[in-house]
């Protein structure tokens, strides 16, 4: 890459990185293989791309090359994110990168002269957090269409309220007809309806019970 092409100097943040050899771009599709019973070969099944990395290779000669050199280094050590951008990278939507690795090579023979290699990756922003709705929140998960009303609790809760009223009332007719079979002035012919009453009345309060559970769990803030 030419010194004299200004604007192709790659920026690796504010620094210029000059005398650049070598700028190597790799990809990760983010394929997996997946096998198939009766299919020859394995079919690709992309899960998502990895991060772009860019590999640098260049050498620091001259003056100020010991400079470029400490400037390089502290980069690589901040590990901080940084922009980039070079003619490689033009079709690609990279916003910012972190430095992988360096490595830094001195040349015996050639005095300020230093061979270099810069490891990139990209490090895309996160995304926004996630957000913990009831159900008028589904459409954020693309749930929204579920093909019901979803204030279909609200009913439901209703619903348990109004059972359970009818289930008192009908414990009060059996607590009646209790007291009528116990009549014994009636000479006990009614005596054979004790047990009936009875479990149909044990009946009536485990079905409240559950009613009430049922009622509570509605009620709870939780």
């Amino acid at each position: 890459m030419s010194e004299n092409a200004a604007d192709a100097v790659p920026l690796l943040g504010d620094i210029s990185l000059r005398s650049v050899q070598r700028i190597e771009h790799r990809l990760d599709g983010g394929f997996q293989a997946v096998r198939i019973p009766g299919l020859s070969g394995e079919l690709q099944q992309r899960v998502g791309r990895l991060s772009h990395e860019i590999v640098i290779t260049g050498t620091l000669f001259g003056s100020e090359a010991a400079g470029q050199l400490e400037t390089l280094q502290q980069a690589a050590g901040d590990g901080e994110e940084l922009t980039f951008a070079a003619d490689i990278t033009t079709a690609l939507e990279l916003q910012n990168v972190v430095i992988t690795h360096f490595r830094a090579v001195e040349v015996a023979a050639r005095p300020n002269t230093w061979h270099y290699e810069i490891g990139l990756r990209e490090s895309p922003p996160l995304p926004p957090p996630a957000q913990v709705q009831g159900f008028g929140g589904l459409d954020d998960f693309g749930l929204g269409d579920l093909g019901f009303d979803t204030d279909i609790v609200g009913d439901l809760q209703d619903l348990a309220g109004d059972v359970a009223g009818a289930v008192d009332d009908a414990l009060g007719v059996l607590d009646s007809l209790g007291a009528l079979a116990d009549l014994g002035s009636l000479g006990g012919f009614l005596s054979p309806m004790d047990e009936p009453v009875d479990d149909a009345a044990n009946l009536g309060d485990d079905l409240n019970g559950a009613l009430g559970d049922l009622g509570g769990a509605f009620n709870s803030d939780g």
